[in-house]
């Protein structure tokens, strides 16, 4: 199994360590409740560092960015960042990506652990001999944490981040962290207030002891994959490989909001506008169990007048703070309408459930 910079940090800390795409990652450290808990009321920290970072530069890189992403990268202001996704000829999501735009003519990819020598060589083969364009794997040479909860922001101004402050969401900024200089991104997966933090691998086991030694006053604990999990899922936030595959289109994945068709001809492009014209026939959904039990991936979403199947829970799990049972899933677009019953087999019983608008988690106003 391949590790992060950070695996004996994560054993000093107690993780209990899981094969996660390869990767020897932690799922947990005091508990995954106890983790969930401690992002949406302090701070979490997280090592991201299996993500895949790639650079993608010179006089060409914008053109060929446009090419091979859904998004419309020309409406990224430099310091700031976009939600993409990679596609296939045939409209199917190969990656879900941030593209963080470093300077005008050049860009760095945050790509899916699962999917980082795929696209990696998938983008390899569509550079083909193009010299105005350089495409470098960051990976090893560059490391990535992510500090989510409502305290981040305080925490990591206190260790002289002072940039943060104002800094938008989806925008980024260069920096220092106890005069470790780092790359910070306002971006994450929980839905809380958070930051990435992109820095050398040989400084980022200082930073991970900077940041448990000094963010125990503002309440940060480390938390593993099975709290990330968690949050994501509370956010209706998709997952590749459960939520999305090359098999899934964006426009039934419901991010139509990342396909541009008036930046012109993209990876995909005819295949999703004659989607979108037709109209997906099934579409992603979010539920809510009407009674308390765990929906998981894998369980049969049912048609509560037949009992017939009519799709499949991708994702699913009992949110500690509605203390109900959320899932997602894919039904014909018929089903989709948030206030639509359908049923969802569990253990051989089917149990009512009902589409709901996400995210299920919303953030009390203050």
């Amino acid at each position: 199994m391949l590790r992060t910079a950070l695996i004996t940090h994560h054993q000093t800390c107690g993780a209990k360590l899981v094969d996660f795409a390869g990767w020897e990652m932690p799922i947990q450290y005091s508990g995954v409740v106890d983790e969930y808990h401690t992002v949406r009321s302090h701070v979490g920290l997280f090592d991201v560092s299996h993500m895949g970072r790639i650079r993608i530069a010179g006089p060409g890189a914008m053109s060929f960015l446009q090419r091979v992403t859904t998004n419309d990268v020309g409406k990224v202001a430099v310091s700031h960042a976009q939600y993409s996704m990679v596609c296939n000829e045939k409209g199917g999501i190969k990656d879900d990506i941030f593209v963080y735009r470093l300077s005008s003519d050049e860009f760095l990819l945050c790509v899916n652990a699962s999917n980082r020598e795929k696209i990696l060589l998938w983008l390899q083969a569509q550079l083909a001999q193009d010299a105005t364009v350089r495409l470098e794997d960051r990976s090893v040479e560059l490391a990535q944490v992510a500090v989510q909860g409502p305290k981040s922001r305080d925490l990591l101004m206190s260790l002289g981040a002072t940039a943060l402050e104002g800094l938008k969401l989806h925008h980024m900024c260069d920096g220092t962290i106890g005069g470790l200089s780092c790359l910070l991104a306002r971006t994450g997966y929980s839905g809380e207030l958070g930051y990435e933090i992109y820095i050398d691998t040989d400084k980022v086991g200082r930073l991970w002891d900077l940041l448990i030694d000094k963010g125990q006053a503002w309440g940060l604990k480390p938390a593993g994959l099975g709290a990330r999990d968690l949050l994501r899922l509370e956010m209706g936030y998709l997952l590749y490989g459960n939520d999305m595959g090359e098999d899934t289109t964006p426009f039934e994945a419901n991010a139509d909001w990342t396909v541009s068709f008036q930046k012109g001809e993209f990876v995909g492009c005819q295949a999703l506008l004659a989607q979108k014209q037709a109209g997906p026939t099934r579409r992603f959904v979010a539920f809510e169990l009407v009674e308390k039990a765990v929906p998981r991936h894998g369980f049969r979403i049912l048609d509560p007048a037949t009992s017939q199947p009519v799709g499949e829970v991708t994702s699913g799990n009992l949110s500690p703070l509605l203390q109900k049972g959320i899932g997602l899933g894919y039904v014909p677009t018929r089903y989709a309408e948030p206030g639509t019953s359908i049923l969802i087999e569990i253990r051989g019983k089917s149990l009512p459930a009902l589409i709901v608008k996400p995210p299920f988690y919303r953030k009390p106003k203050s």
